[in-house]
């Protein structure tokens, strides 16, 4: 992110660059929408987000003011998050400029009866730039924004081929893109309403067939002919005379192919030199210039064949460059084409075919079989089994019924369908991916920051080289000057750092856009790279590695009380209670249909239990130390019928016969068997013991044996008693667990672990869990699809309930890391031993191309798309 230096601590913000990141703020998940023109060729998509403007609204001073002027706002078309500030008099709405502007905005503020006192401050406008697709291409487009007026934040992204812009409200977007285009950059599209008309065709042929490629095969077939015509048939005929200087025919074959393939090297280069910016298209310009300028002056010298041969080759080098970057865009572009472009609404009893775009909420949206569910909703009629991997990756479709969530771009499988529509597109789950997907790119991790650092010493330092190598020897020691020349050109060619600055970001995206069609949403590089270095990881008991639905394992009836008899009291106690033992104790009750009893006097005891009147009578229901307090002997508890009557034999030996130790026996082996135990009965008598118990996961075993052979240590973190966390830390397989932890304590836990180890991850449901995960160097949260909370509050979000994900997502960040320092020292090891060759006539023009930028480039992004064949165990 680049800030102009135009703007000033005091400029209001409504929107920025970063304002579509998941740190934005906003109190949602970004609502970029992320709806793209499917391509029918190969070339980008155009990627459209909305606009976000921010309203002055002083007399929007409580929630009621809040709610009014929201409401209003609420009716436009193409409206996403709303965000009224009550504080400060501000209103933040996020909008589609294709379906609405910012004057109906307004006059639905005011028609809501509050003024507004200003105009928005600023506004988001996203380019769509195909040809920006490297580092240098991206430092002219921000060369060329810095000088546009009114032009506050930008953020340019090469691997998606689109740049963000943040304008004052008053400055025209046309000014953006005619200084983009100025700088050489064609922008195909836009999501600035002023440019409705502008052209938003983003077909593009294949890079093979391009107007360039043309021109490259064309430069190919002289270049070809003149190494023909000189080395194969000897022909040194003069055809011509340019500067007084005899031109043979091999020289014109050159000069005609330097001059065709050199032609879009040439026009970068000036642009690159009207946006001062040193960058390969300059260093080639001057090279190829030079070649054929020192072979005009100074004659017989000749070095029309290194002007074509670098013409050509470079040429070649950035075709397979673009394709490269195309490869890697695909990967994003796959999950935006999985939303489908149309549904089949239901409206006045009549089935009709809209636009994605056009279904509102509360739509009812009928859904064939094998037809993509185009938006997030509830299926209201109908039964299917719904392939959910595009979301979640889980591998089986789920089955759906009546009241069942469903999510935009999984696939009907079977059944018939009717859903009802709870967001709208642009703010379903699949747009949320896609768009912190997007916005991940702009999150750089610290070795893309080195790296871009490094470059921007890298590349003067070596044209200085380059610059000594071709004067030195000649001036100095009196060495063959053309010699050293093209020595020094070679030079040049080897001071672009093309390679080395794309080898992290190539990484980044394909590791990111992988893990994202796999069910794992990883919101930025740095936590790609952090999760791929952890040395520990803490994962809360409860929903993640169990299921998280409690069920009533065992009743063990006392003091003459039937099972029935604690159940109904049970059910009476918890009735009121939101605890989950309480819902698991109810819904057991309920399915034995159990009569209920007269509930009074509800009252919950933090921590311990809960308390109430049942048919007058005070009960209680809770932890044994709640009755401990009540003055119970929980050592000596009977369990026989009170209607027999015990001989004094019995009497006698009553610790033996019909009685229970409950403190030293059945609550510890209840509690190791891995049970909730939960004691009910009177303030005289206590009536039963009711166990919970949470099933432990299939696959959680296998995932935490899969995590240790990682060379991790997994550590367990709940709030269960000593007995129940060592039972599920046995069963699971775990090293160590923490038990009896409140949300705090799991804070407390967390920080000692990042004493121990220099890196902790958390696995959390990241709402309950949400401190902890946010202490961890990484906080991960699990079944985070259609969960708003879960995905802005963790780091990485697995879509699917799923922990079985968890080596998954290891393996592939800890590969990311790998490729990415392959593909660092590589680049650089490839550059210093071609650097060294020159002076000593190792390495020509064509093998700095060929090797140091061409070959390269292909090696690093060949290399990063490996990261993409690592899949989850099945």
């Amino acid at each position: 992110m680049t800030e102009h230096e135009g703007r000033t601590q005091d400029e209001p913000v409504g929107a920025s660059a970063d304002s579509q990141s998941d740190d934005c703020g906003c109190g949602d998940a970004c609502d970029v929408d992320t709806a793209a023109e499917t391509p029918s060729g190969d070339g980008p998509t155009a990627v459209n987000a909305r606009s976000r403007a921010e309203f002055g609204v002083p007399e929007m001073d409580c929630p009621s003011c809040a709610g009014k002027v929201e409401s209003s706002v609420r009716r436009l078309d193409g409206i996403g998050d709303i965000d009224p500030q009550v504080t400060t008099g501000r209103l933040v709405v996020d909008y589609d400029p294709d379906r609405t502007n910012l004057g109906d905005i307004k006059s639905s503020i005011e028609g809501a009866g509050y003024a507004v006192d200003d105009e928005p401050s600023v506004r988001t406008v996203t380019l769509t730039v195909p040809d920006m697709d490297c580092p240098s291409c991206a430092g002219k487009v921000e060369n060329a924004l810095d000088t546009v007026p009114g032009v506050l934040e930008y953020d340019t992204r090469p691997t998606t081929g689109t740049a963000i812009v943040t304008i004052t409200a008053d400055t025209d977007p046309n000014d953006v893109v005619t200084a983009v285009e100025n700088a050489g950059y064609e922008v195909t599209g836009t999501d600035a309403d002023e440019l409705d008309d502008a052209d938003t065709d983003t077909d593009r042929t294949s890079v093979w067939r391009s107007t360039r490629a043309l021109k490259t095969w064309v430069s190919g077939a002289f270049l070809a002919a003149g190494i023909a015509t000189e080395w194969v048939f000897g022909i040194e005929l003069v055809v011509a005379t340019l500067l007084g200087v005899s031109i043979t025919l091999p020289e014109m074959f050159y000069l005609v192919g330097a001059a065709v393939g050199g032609q879009e090297i040439l026009r970068n280069g000036y642009y690159s030199a009207r946006n001062r910016s040193l960058d390969i298209d300059l260093l080639m310009s001057t090279a190829i210039i030079s070649a054929v300028t020192a072979s005009l002056i100074s004659p017989p010298t000749s070095l029309y064949f290194e002007a074509a041969t670098l013409a050509f080759l470079f040429s070649v080098s950035e075709l397979l460059e673009r394709y490269s970057m195309d490869q890697t865009r695909n990967s994003l572009r796959e999950l935006m084409d999985l939303s489908p472009d149309e549904a089949t609404v239901r409206r006045d009893g009549t089935e009709q075919v809209v636009p994605v775009e056009a279904v509102e909420i509360g739509d009812v949206v009928v859904v064939k079989p094998g037809e993509k569910i185009p938006v997030d909703g509830t299926v209201l009629d109908g039964e299917s089994a719904v392939n959910q991997a595009p979301i979640t990756g889980e591998s089986v479709p789920v089955d759906k019924a009546e009241g069942d969530e469903v999510y935009a771009g999984t696939v009907n499988e079977a059944g018939y369908l009717e859903v009802r529509v709870d967001s709208a597109a642009g703010d379903d789950t699949l747009s949320r991916i896609v768009s912190m997907v997007e916005d991940a790119q702009a999150n750089k991790t610290e070795r893309e920051q080195f790296v871009e650092r490094f470059s921007g010493y890298y590349t003067p330092f070596m044209v200085v080289v380059a610059l000594g190598v071709a004067t030195i020897p000649p001036l100095v020691f009196g060495l063959d000057w053309v010699t050293w020349f093209v020595y020094g050109i070679t030079m040049l060619v080897l001071a672009c750092p093309c390679a080395f600055v794309i080898s992290t970001p190539v990484s980044v995206v394909s590791g990111i856009t992988s893990a994202a069609r796999n069910g794992v949403l990883i919101k930025g590089g740095t936590h790609l790279e952090a999760m791929g270095a952890v040395e520990a990881i803490a994962i809360d008991k409860t929903g993640t590695l169990t299921k998280g639905e409690l069920t009533v394992t065992d009743v063990v009836p006392l003091n003459g009380n039937t099972e029935d008899d604690v159940l109904r009291c049970a059910r009476g106690l918890e009735m009121r209670s939101e605890h989950p033992i309480g819902e698991a104790i109810v819904a057991h009750a309920d399915d034995n249909e159990l009569d209920s009893r007269d509930v009074a006097g509800f009252e919950s005891i933090t921590g311990k239990g809960v308390r109430a009147n049942l048919d007058g009578v005070p009960h209680y229901a809770g932890k044994p130390g709640l009755f401990e307090e009540l003055d119970f002997h929980l050592d000596h508890v009977h369990i026989t019928d009170p209607g027999d009557t015990l001989s004094a034999d019995v009497q006698t030996l009553c610790d033996r016969q019909g009685c229970l130790n409950l403190v030293e026996d059945t609550i510890p082996r209840l509690q190791a068997e891995g049970k909730t135990v939960v004691l009910v009965g009177t303030e005289d008598e206590l009536e039963g013991i009711v166990a919970v118990a949470d099933e432990v996961r299939a696959d959680a075993r296998a995932t935490v044996e899969r995590l240790q052979s990682f060379g991790l240590s997994v550590v367990m973190l709940t709030g269960d008693n000593e007995g129940t966390a060592r039972a599920i830390a046995e069963q699971v397989g775990v090293d160590d667990f923490r038990a009896g932890l409140l949300p705090e304590d799991k804070v407390t836990a967390v920080e000692g672990l990042l004493d121990e180890y220099e890196s902790v991850a958390m696995v959390g449901d990241g709402i309950n869990d949400a401190p902890a995960l946010a202490t961890a160097t990484v906080g991960i949260a699990m079944g985070a699809a259609g969960t708003d909370t879960a995905l802005e509050t963790a780091d990485i979000a697995l879509m699917a309930d799923d922990i079985s994900k968890l080596p998954y997502l290891y393996e592939l960040s800890h590969q990311a890391n790998r490729v990415i320092r392959q593909n660092i020292w590589a680049s650089l090891a490839i550059k210093a031993i071609l650097a060294v060759g020159v002076p000593f006539g190792y390495v020509s023009v064509a093998l700095a191309v060929l090797a140091g930028d061409a070959g390269m480039t292909l090696g690093v992004t060949g290399n990063a798309m490996r990261l993409a064949r690592i899949r989850p165990d099945e």
